[in-house]
């Protein structure tokens, strides 16, 4: 098994609903990734809010060529939304209609019929789900290629986005599926298992760590924590590093603009520590960066009317 190099940063293209952007890989996460896709195990990655955890799934899917598939959890969201969903609203309606003289409406109701794949379908058998939804009368969405000689045999990459967010259902009803790579899917009396001749997809989780994960869903997965650094100098190293990643013109032309505006929010951190809320972090600097860079001239000149709208996270006394 070779596994792939990573460079140290990429450029990346929109991938469905998630947009283009470019990533610095740095060493822990080449580690990570590559641990992760040796164990044939999920990697899990925590930390704060916008230090980047879904944007490295998007980076390590272009770099390895692998089609990015990606579900977003809630509190509402079931293990089920994951592998497959059975629509019995929709069967059960043209269980009505067909009873009606003269309808035109499909007198087989198998179950089987009703089975939309979920994204993990898609994940461990690309041919088995497109023939699945194309079978299903309750329609879906074919996932976007990222090229168009992608095959099954260049591999997935599945994002289970902010999955602290759901109940412990949701990990714990992933653990056949993730633990034996095949999952049940019971109105179709089969098993879905990743073919012999398809690699195994590389499964990133992510979690803000707003409440606590089974530790029967934790023993799966290999763990890499991003955080941003502590000390002052370094943090803003780290800032004005991927501010110039993201806007080399800026940086070019105003580097000094990049080191104030990371100077705002190591100040607004600092004064969300002391209060207990929410810290603004890199999402928000890349924000502002933005906002400056789309205004245009000299970014130092608007900065300070424009830092509290974005690094001001605090409820007003």
């Amino acid at each position: 098994m070779t596994l792939p190099a990573y460079p140290d940063k990429i450029d990346f293209v929109a991938m469905g609903a998630w947009p283009a952007s470019r990533h610095l890989f740095d060493t822990d996460q080449k580690s990570a990734l590559r641990a992760a896709e040796a164990a044939g195990r999920p990697l899990l990655v925590r930390g704060d809010p916008g230090t980047g955890k879904s944007q490295l799934a998007q980076a390590a899917a272009a770099a390895t060529g692998r089609l990015f598939l990606a579900i977003v959890v809630d509190a509402r969201s079931e293990a089920s939304d994951l592998l497959w969903r059975f629509d019995a609203v929709a069967r059960l309606a043209d269980a009505h209609l067909a009873a009606v003289p003269g309808s035109d409406t499909p007198k087989d109701l198998n179950a089987g019929r009703y089975v939309e794949p979920g994204p993990m379908w898609w994940a461990f058998d690309w041919d088995d789900a497109a023939k699945q939804l194309e079978h299903s009368r309750v329609g879906g969405v074919v996932p976007d290629l990222p090229e168009s000689d992608w095959t099954p045999r260049r591999g997935t990459l599945l994002l289970i986005d902010e999955i602290d967010k759901a109940e412990a259902d949701l990990p714990n009803g992933l653990l056949e599926a993730l633990g034996n790579g095949r999952f049940s899917v019971p109105p179709l009396g089969k098993v879905v298992a990743r073919p012999a001749d398809v690699p195994p997809p590389l499964v990133i989780v992510t979690s803000n760590e707003e409440r606590e994960l089974p530790a029967p869903f934790l023993r799966r997965c290999l763990v890499l924590t991003l955080k941003l650094p502590k000390l002052h100098r370094e943090l803003t190293d780290y800032l004005v590093e991927r501010g110039a990643l993201h806007f080399p013109a800026m940086y070019r032309d105003y580097p000094d603009a990049l080191t104030k505006a990371a100077a705002a929010l190591i100040a607004y951190r600092n004064k969300a520590a002391e209060e207990g809320v929410y810290a603004p972090g890199l999402a928000e600097y890349l924000d502002l960066l933005r906002v400056l860079d789309r205004i245009g001239g000299d970014p130092a000149g608007p900065l300070g009317e424009f830092h509290a709208l974005f690094f001001e996270k605090q409820q007003p006394a």
